[in-house]
């Protein structure tokens, strides 16, 4: 007999799964803060609920407590002061292991719909989470609301339905009979057990605390494993607030709650320890290429999904729409100050420059107006920083104010005082000009807004440099600018070589560093910055085995 909650979101999984197998548009979550859509008070009772945490101790009523931490900054200098109770690591896989049985044997469906119960009740605290995430990562709150939650929340239902797809193809049973000739044919009964491969470790970021963290949070549940979730020290409430949702759903239901619990961990040492238990059998990590390297040599016992650091980049030989290119790409580099795993660093031009439909531009020209547009796009105070959010790690401040080290400047990065937040640290990006051959100046890393105009000899040796960076520091996003079909297509051929996403010629509302859920494919697995593709059936399908039993009849 179906779960009742596997029923009652059964038609929204069926479009998921169409939605899946199509790639066009579509999301169950509204993205847009509406009170026609989430109900005219849900504006202000998110905000109080939000605020309900402040100076006090956040209940989760976990096994093995030891004490409680606080210390969240707010790069919007908003004192936040939640204290979250720390938990002996042993204690915490102890208790999955114990609550692992059960969340196996409910099965697929049963586990699809909590899933996707817990899904929706965090679409209904989505002003809540936005708060969450808005004071924590610095983002602007449009940015929050929606990374925050419905395009997260899209990003968990798209692993759910990608582990039912999985899940539901493995039939229960079957009856095998092979003719042996005149006598009579063998038969055998078989049952096929779906089953986890054990505690889940999700690690989070400091910058998408929900949304980098709801493919492997939902894709490890959804296939039968119970998870711990290891937040960013600096991004607790989010997670915190997340695990308390599905717990609560997981109790209403008879299931043991510690199917999912919280790791506040004081020390890396303690996140070390979890990461290496011999229980823990899977690792999902955004973050430093460091740790990222560290977990991937160390984690022996697990399969570690790892998304790390890379060198996004931008071919640009030729357009018919300059302006709006420029327009594009200064959205680009503004959007959240850059600190998106998807944000471009590298702009590669021609050193002859490009023909445009104002006529050619020089290299120097089109460095000079790319600059000349970010300015203008920054210039409205309300628009600036709405977009730009704050600073979220101390680190990227300093990145940003040393950046005119690094090549010569074209636009240099300034401060602003955001009126609403004066202690929040707001910088414009920094435009950067180099030659290709000035490699430790772009060829690694800056996040935040930090990006190079890299000269290079011609559009070949433009797209010899993209496929090269990519292979060998990463990437999850690469575009192209041509008017010439030729050229677009060696540079399909060269993302191919190197597995990177490729965008070709936006100029309007769709940029480089957005990923729809669904429908993109984040990641391809097949370069350093990541290896996994987060959208796919191998994301989920490695998170589970398949046990059989079989007898004669």
């Amino acid at each position: 007999m179906s779960h009742p909650l596997f029923e009652k979101h059964k038609a929204q999984l069926d479009q998921a799964a169409q939605a899946l197998a199509t790639r066009g548009y579509w999301s169950p979550y509204n993205e847009m803060p509406s009170p026609k859509v989430y109900g005219e008070a849900a504006a202000e009772a998110g905000k109080q609920a939000f605020q309900g945490y402040l100076g006090k101790t956040f209940e989760l009523d976990q096994p093995g407590q030891t004490g409680v931490q606080a210390g969240e900054r707010s790069p919007y200098g908003v004192d936040l002061n939640v204290s979250y109770p720390v938990c002996d690591p042993e204690a915490l896989v102890q208790a999955a292991l114990k609550a692992l049985p059960a969340w196996g044997q409910l099965g697929a469906e049963g586990r699809t719909g909590i899933l996707m119960e817990s899904l929706q009740r965090l679409n209904q605290r989505s002003f809540e989470i936005g708060h969450a995430v808005m004071m924590t990562t610095g983002q602007g709150w449009m940015m929050a609301f929606q990374a925050g939650g419905p395009h997260a929340q899209d990003r968990g239902l798209e692993a759910v339905a990608c582990a039912w797809r999985e899940q539901a193809a493995i039939p229960r049973e079957a009856i095998w009979e092979k003719p042996q000739g005149k006598n009579a044919p063998l038969r055998m009964q078989k049952h096929f057990e779906i089953v986890g491969r054990g505690v889940a470790l999700v690690i989070g970021c400091g910058t998408f605390p929900t949304w980098n963290t709801y493919p492997g949070v939902f894709a490890a549940l959804a296939t039968g494993n119970p998870v711990i979730v290891k937040p960013h020290s600096n991004a607790i409430l989010p997670a915190a607030i997340t695990v308390a949702v599905i717990r609560r759903v997981l109790a209403e239901n008879g299931i043991d709650p510690n199917v999912i619990t919280l790791a506040v961990t004081p020390q890396r040492s303690a996140t070390q320890l979890l990461a290496t238990h011999k229980d823990v059998k899977s690792v999902d990590f955004t973050g430093s290429n460091h740790f990222g390297n560290w977990l991937i040599e160390n984690c022996k016992q697990a399969q570690v999904y790892a998304e790390l650091a890379g060198v996004n980049n931008v071919v640009i030989e030729s357009t018919d729409a300059y302006r709006a290119m420029l327009k594009n790409l200064a959205f680009t580099l503004s959007l959240y100050s850059g600190q998106m795993c998807t944000t471009t660093q590298a702009i590669i031009v021609p050193a002859g420059g490009i023909d445009t439909d104002e006529g050619h531009k020089s290299f120097d020209e089109v460095a000079a107006d790319l600059g000349a547009a970010i300015t203008a796009f920054v210039s409205d105070p309300k628009v600036a920083h709405a977009v730009l959010g704050a600073i979220q790690s101390e680190d990227t401040v300093r990145r940003v104010d040393e950046s005119h080290r690094l090549a010569d400047v074209v636009l240099a990065s300034q401060k602003l005082i955001n009126p609403e937040f004066p202690d929040a640290q707001v910088r414009t990006p920094t435009l950067l000009k180099c030659d290709a051959r000035d490699e430790k100046a772009y060829m690694e890393e800056r996040f935040g807004p930090i990006s190079f105009v890299v000269r290079v000899a011609d559009a070949q040796a433009a797209m010899a440099l993209s496929e090269r960076i990519v292979q060998d520091h990463g990437a999850l996003t690469a575009g192209i600018y041509s008017t010439r079909p030729e050229v677009v297509d060696a540079m399909v051929r060269a993302t191919w070589r190197s597995k990177v996403a490729l965008s070709i010629n936006l100029t309007g509302s769709i940029f480089v560093n957005q990923s729809a859920a669904f429908s993109d494919y984040h990641g391809t697995g097949g370069n350093p910055s990541a290896n996994a593709s987060y959208s796919d059936s191998a994301f989920v399908a490695n998170r589970f085995r398949v046990v059989q039993r079989r007898f004669h009849i």
